[in-house]
């Protein structure tokens, strides 16, 4: 059996114990994946430099040791400017509120393997819904879900789009497992 593996790159401010990626990490684990969390530096040491190129170099560090086997990313936010790596190296991902309005993000869309799911919503200005539908993968567009994919002073909405986003998580990293059987 092919060992699953799977790199969470979380947001700047949104961790992998937030909701999205807690849930997003119980549903990797329940399907058989190993999975392992990036940490960013302390924004001191990288303030001048681009966060593009410090993602790259932390997300490329955890793939570099991850061992052999079927490698998925899971990015959220500012852990999707890891997209142009994962498209360097071929690898599908699932990104969570991925920052689309970035050029190099953009571009690197159409690189990306299949499977990829991106998942954002209209209410977030990080979102460009053109670009996801024009990237020929898989997207999931919530339409009142702020940059979290929660909807501001709902807590009972924002539950119910939690459920939406995870049970589309469940769904692919389902599909991803019964490909690798």
């Amino acid at each position: 059996m092919i060992a699953l593996r799977a790199v969470m790159l979380p947001g700047a401010n949104y961790t992998v114990a937030h909701p999205l990626l807690h849930f997003s990490r119980e549903v990797l684990e329940a399907h058989g994946w190993t999975v392992e969390a990036a940490s960013w530096p302390p924004a001191d040491d990288t303030s001048e430099r681009d966060p593009i190129e410090v993602v790259t170099e932390v997300a490329a560090g955890l793939l570099d040791v991850a061992g052999p086997g079927r490698i998925l990313l899971v990015g959220k936010s500012i852990g999707s400017l890891a997209i142009p790596l994962a498209a360097d190296r071929g690898l599908p991902g699932i990104w969570l509120t991925p920052l689309l309005r970035r050029p190099a993000v953009a571009a690197a869309l159409g690189r990306l393997p299949r499977p990829t799911i991106l998942i954002g919503s209209r209410a977030d200005d990080s979102w460009d819904s053109d670009v996801a539908r024009r990237s020929g993968h898989e997207v999931l567009e919530l339409t009142d879900a702020n940059h979290g994919l929660e909807r501001d002073g709902d807590p009972v909405g924002s539950i119910d789009e939690l459920r939406v986003v995870i049970g589309a998580v469940d769904r692919y990293v389902r599909g991803i497992v019964e490909e690798s059987a």
